[in-house]
């Protein structure tokens, strides 16, 4: 997937109505065609004048956001980290009935105790989040997991973490269907988590 300037937003590898019934599909089009395209729009304009870093993969923006030019850094921030969180969003879910498997599994048991402990735990912090923000899961170079959050559209890349799972808990991600009840879309989001896609990033080099 291109991942420079002129940045694009790709259509979703699944329909809209696919996460039915646990994130419905007004909620998951607006999220999508509306909220990500405009941080699309915006990080594209932010771009716009300046050739050198249109050449530049995101990813590596946001990692060594310190180095970009001052003037463009925090609109690269807000709008480069909203595009990359939501993409990274999106690509998290999928409708398959899936269980954590593998070597996730292993160091998640290792760590946590069992998938309901690490759940109980995940909740507990994706529900502190204050705000508007995201809850991460993450591993460092020795396969070690963190739950951490971010507040707004920061990253865990300027952290030298390798993001895993993510739930958007911006009220944008569920107000619709859950109104104020973020735990009640917190569940419901558990029920859609990309597993195998986890699994994936958690053991590639």
């Amino acid at each position: 997937m291109h991942n420079c300037y002129p940045f694009v937003n790709y259509p979703l590898p699944y329909s809209y109505a696919e996460m039915e019934p646990y994130i419905d599909i007004q909620t998951m089009y607006l999220h999508h065609a509306k909220h990500l395209q405009a941080y699309i729009d915006k990080l594209n304009d932010t771009l716009s004048e300046y050739p050198l870093w249109q050449k530049v993969p995101l990813e590596k923006m946001l990692t060594d956001i310190e180095r970009l030019p001052k003037e463009i850094s925090e609109s690269i921030r807000h709008n480069g980290g909203g595009v990359f969180n939501h993409q990274f969003f999106f690509a998290n879910i999928l409708n398959a009935g899936m269980e954590p498997t593998g070597n996730l599994l292993e160091q998640m048991v290792r760590q946590y105790g069992s998938v309901e402990s690490f759940f109980e735990i995940w909740k507990k912090e994706a529900l502190a989040v204050f705000g508007s923000g995201y809850l991460w899961l993450t591993c460092d170079s020795a396969g070690s997991l963190q739950i951490f959050s971010t507040a707004n559209q920061d990253t865990p890349l300027s952290l030298h973490q390798k993001p895993l799972v993510v739930i958007d808990v911006w009220e944008h991600a569920y107000y619709l269907k859950f109104k104020n009840v973020r735990a009640a879309y917190i569940d419901n989001w558990w029920q859609v988590i990309n597993w195998e896609r986890a699994e994936r990033l958690y053991t590639e080099e």
